[in-house]
């Protein structure tokens, strides 16, 4: 039963996340500012051959290895956890998406394909997978700090 999860849920995040990119390279020039929701955020086709900020450019074997150590450590931890509570759940299963939807467009293109970039503050431009991992990592922290 878990492994049909995993494999629904993390299917149709993938989809979602590699739709949004798909939809977006075929609709806004590269460097492009598209309103999307004034004040609040806008599109922007970008390529990032780095990491969040840009930062590690063009170490494509770094991001290979790192994405590959923490998608098979989360799935590991998703399969090895008993009584795992829905949080803890959500967020593993946020995690190994946006993994998997952003070393897609690494192994298909190279770099990611990032589009979202809010208007209301100075902040990277990112894209649906990265969202899922953010969020993630984030309701993880959550759920070992309410833990402890």
């Amino acid at each position: 039963m878990k492994a049909l999860k995993l494999l629904f849920v993390t299917s149709l995040l993938i989809i979602l996340d590699q739709a949004s990119k798909w939809w977006v390279v075929k609709e806004i020039p590269l460097r492009e500012v598209r309103p999307f929701i004034p004040g609040l955020f806008s599109l922007t086709y970008l390529q990032n051959r780095g990491a969040a900020f840009s930062i590690l450019q063009n170490q494509q074997w770094f991001f290979t290895l790192m994405t590959i150590a923490v998608i098979g450590a989360a799935i590991i931890y998703y399969f090895k956890s008993k009584n795992m509570t829905l949080l803890k759940e959500i967020a593993l299963l946020l995690i190994i998406s946006g993994g998997i939807g952003n070393f897609i467009d690494r192994l298909r293109l190279s770099y990611v394909v990032d589009m979202v970039d809010l208007d209301f503050m100075n902040f990277a431009i990112f894209n649906v997978a990265d969202s899922y991992l953010s969020v993630g990592v984030l309701l993880l922290v959550i759920v070992f700090w309410k833990e402890e």
